[in-house]
């Protein structure tokens, strides 16, 4: 018997791994309710869920949603896992973070002296999580499935379209998707981008 782990994006939860449970019938599935917000101390959360599945199941499958797909390929489990599903990844977390600056009109020097911002959109800003990135570098080699929303406004066509070129990763993109999957249209276009991949 295979296992399916979901890991949620923000201010999603565990719970969301219900809805894959009809579309993988011969998997166990389980949501990771993981409770740090750093790659560095969730990657690690991560690692030791899909150590313990994998020493129980035959396959792992992974399910990743937004910064849980960031969050997934800084755990070092690529080698374990059989074929992964990310849904709308944040695949640049510099770039992402760069752009949330510019947003919130704060420089490199400001953040680094400061160590923390708090924006105006709620988001933290943090020295120590930029360096992080800066210094990780992301390796990830499990054969991957990426769905995209072309109106995703946190990832651009172009920076995903050349993570997928680099880690031979196959791209799908729906045309008027959003970053956050969740209309009845896009958890349609979804369940069937997954019936027809498995």
């Amino acid at each position: 018997m295979n296992a399916v782990i979901y890991i949620h994006g923000k201010g999603g939860s565990a719970a969301e791994s219900e809805h894959y449970k009809s579309l993988f019938p011969d998997c166990e599935v389980i949501g990771l309710d993981y409770q740090t917000f750093t790659p560095w101390e969730t990657g690690k959360e991560i690692l030791i869920a899909v150590e313990e599945l994998k020493s129980k199941y035959e396959n792992v499958i992974l399910i990743a949603n937004s910064i849980g797909a960031f969050f997934s390929m800084n755990a070092g489990i690529d080698d374990m896992i059989q074929k992964a599903y990310f849904i709308s990844p944040i695949v640049d977390m510099e770039k992402l973070i760069t752009n949330m600056m510019q947003w919130a009109n704060v420089t490199e020097q400001e953040l680094e002296s400061e160590g923390v911002i708090h924006s105006d959109f709620g988001e933290d800003l943090s020295w120590e999580y930029l360096s992080y990135v800066r210094s990780y570098l992301i390796t990830w080699h499990a054969p991957t499935q990426i769905l995209y929303g072309s109106n995703d406004l946190l990832t651009s066509l172009e920076t995903i379209s050349d993570f997928a070129n680099k880690h031979q990763a196959t791209l799908t993109v729906m045309e008027g998707g959003e970053h956050w999957f969740h209309t009845e249209d896009q958890m349609l276009f979804l369940d069937r981008w997954i019936k027809k991949l498995i």
